[in-house]
Formats: C-alpha cells, structure tokens, sequence
C-alpha cells in the first residue's frame, strides 16, 4: 500500500466512520477502486486505522469517559457486540470483509431503511435526552443493535443510531451515545485484529501506511464528529439513505458489473 494510498483511505475512514453510511463499506469499495494491493494486509488495515477516529471521539468527549454512570451504560452495551463479534470473527473476516457484493447489498438495504424509518419516526417529547438517563435495559438493546454492524456495509453507527431512536431517544443523545461506545467497540476489534495479525506489521512500508492512514483519519474525525452533531440538529438520516442507495448503484457498476 503506498503512502498516497493510506492517506486517501484515512481521508475516507475519518469522513465516514461515525456517519450511517459505513466505514467499512466505504474503505473495501475504496480500496477495490484503487486496485490496492495485498488483500491480507489491507483488511486488518481497514480495520486498525479506525483506531485513529475513535481517537478523536476520545478527544472530543474525554470528561465523558471519567464519568460512572455513562462508563457503566457503555460496558452494558458493548457486552453483545463484544459476545457476538468474537463468536463470529473468523467468518465475518473470512467471508464478508472484501465482498464486493455483501457490502453494496447491505448499503443499499441500510439506505432504504434509514428512509423508512425516518418517515414513519416520530420523536416524543417524553424522549430519553441525556446520555446518563438511558436504562440499562435499552443500553442492552443498544448493544444488540450495533452488532448487527459485523456484517460490512450495515454501519454500526446507523444501527445504533436507528436503534436508540426506535427505543425512545432523542437523536442528539444516540448520536453521542453511538460515538462514546466507538471507542470499547472499535478499540477491541482492533487489538483483536492486530493479536491476530501480528506477522504483516513488520514490514516497514505497512506500518508506515499504518501511521499515515491513523494520523489522517484521526484529523479527519474531528471535523466529521462536530459537522454530524451540527447537523442532526436540524435534520433527519434521509440524506443519508438516499446517498447509500445511489452509492451501492454507482460500485455495482463500477466495481462489479
């Protein structure tokens, strides 16, 4: 992977990795575009360097994680996504991290789902609307949904995100919600992976395109983090549905067909 390569590919994880449109979607159909090689490497690539925009989440929000009633609700709900992401790594990393075509069809059903639901949601007032207010009970749920995420192109913030809304949250909260459990969630995946994959970190060139895609990405977050809040304030997911259905579209004839 060349530097110009890792630095494109952060671009994209930074952008995406806290939007519903997945990361890990986004970085297997960018790194097919770019023909990049070594398909080993690439995949624990994909995901380590995710590592660099849950760094910004630590960033944004470090009071957060000093805080015990929020530290509580996040272990809650990383326990599924914990459970069900170990029992099923081997064959997620096997047989869906790369396929071109299990990515487009889970963007292209997460779109038409974020529409829907996004029509037929009505916020209550009584809506749950602070991050410490939410039961355990629907930090548990929370959780399941997210692991719905080990499928590539589903989006673990857009399950969580739809998720927490179905249960009764305000969007501002589910959304902080979601960003604060990145970092367990994505934090295990990672040591996981890198445990696993020990051997193809060293070589010098991988772990420079390592560093590179990290610091890029991490940059990148921080922007992506206080545009989404901005930008949930004022607007529903529906942007982002449509744009997962016109993105799968566009691969599937680009890379596929």
């Amino acid at each position: 992977m060349t530097p110009l390569e890792a630095a494109l590919l952060g671009i994209v994880e930074g952008v995406t990795e806290f939007l519903p449109i997945s990361s890990t979607g986004h970085l297997i159909l960018g790194s097919a575009l770019l023909g990049v090689a070594d398909p080993d490497f690439t995949k624990t690539f994909e995901i380590v360097i995710q590592l660099g925009a849950i760094l910004a989440v630590v960033v944004l929000y470090f009071k957060s994680f000093f805080d015990v009633e929020i530290l509580k609700r996040l272990v809650i709900a990383f326990i599924p996504t914990g459970i069900i992401g170990l029992a099923f790594y081997g064959f997620v990393k096997m047989h869906l991290l790369g396929n071109e075509a299990v990515v487009l069809s889970a963007l292209a059903l997460g779109g038409v789902a974020l529409i829907a639901f996004e029509y037929w949601h009505r916020e209550s007032p009584e809506a749950t609307a602070d991050v410490r207010a939410i039961s355990y009970k629907h930090a548990l749920l929370i959780g399941l949904f997210q692991s719905i995420a080990i499928i590539p192109g589903v989006s673990r913030s857009a399950a969580t995100i739809l998720g927490g809304l179905w249960l009764g949250i305000k969007r501002v909260t589910i959304v902080e919600f979601s960003f604060l459990l990145a970092v367990p969630t994505m934090a295990a995946a990672t040591g996981f992976d890198v445990v696993k994959n020990i051997s193809l970190f060293s070589a010098g060139a991988n772990m420079t395109a390592l560093a590179i895609g990290f610091i890029v990405s991490f940059v990148v977050a921080l922007f992506a983090i206080k545009w989404l809040l901005a930008f949930v304030r004022n607007h529903s997911f529906i942007p982002f549905g449509i744009y997962r259905i016109l993105l799968a579209a566009l691969f599937f004839l680009l890379v596929i067909y």
